[in-house]
């Protein structure tokens, strides 16, 4: 069976991922559609738009995946070339784990892909609790 290949990367800015969704909900309502500018094209592109996401680190902890749809290139605002990540606007909760700071982004794959949040966990109850309660939880590696 294949490993799908995946990015990570640093949500600078957003202080949860309620933040980092209102950012997000605000970007698809005044530019359609939801993308991401990064620097530097993946250069395996068509691997990741296999099944790839990216993995978001929000505030230290890497906790939350989009899928992606698509990677194009598009002018930055200082008009050099970008990769514009094409995001779903769906964001997937994963079991948390801490991340250190990096600069750009990275590869991520096989045994290192953190584990969707189940359907059965969020009826459980912990996708209703209060964010900050969640990131307690979350820091704690209780959840």
């Amino acid at each position: 069976m294949r490993a799908v290949l995946h990015l990570i990367k640093l949500s600078v800015g957003p202080k949860d991922v309620a933040a980092l969704r209102a950012i997000q909900s605000r970007r698809i309502e005044s530019d359609p559609p939801l993308r991401h500018l990064t620097r530097m094209m993946p250069k395996r592109a068509e691997e990741l738009l296999d099944g790839g996401s990216i993995y978001w680190v929000v505030a230290g902890l890497l906790c939350v995946r989009q899928r992606l749809l698509d990677i194009q290139t598009m002018p930055g605002n200082d008009g050099t070339p970008h990769a514009a990540l094409i995001l779903d606007p769906e964001l997937v909760p994963v079991e948390a784990r801490r991340m250190k700071p990096f600069q750009g982004w990275r590869y991520l794959q096989g045994e290192a892909v953190p584990p969707d949040i189940t359907a059965a966990a969020a009826a459980s109850g912990i996708e209703a609790l209060p964010e900050a309660l969640r990131r307690e939880l979350q820091l704690l590696c209780l959840i």
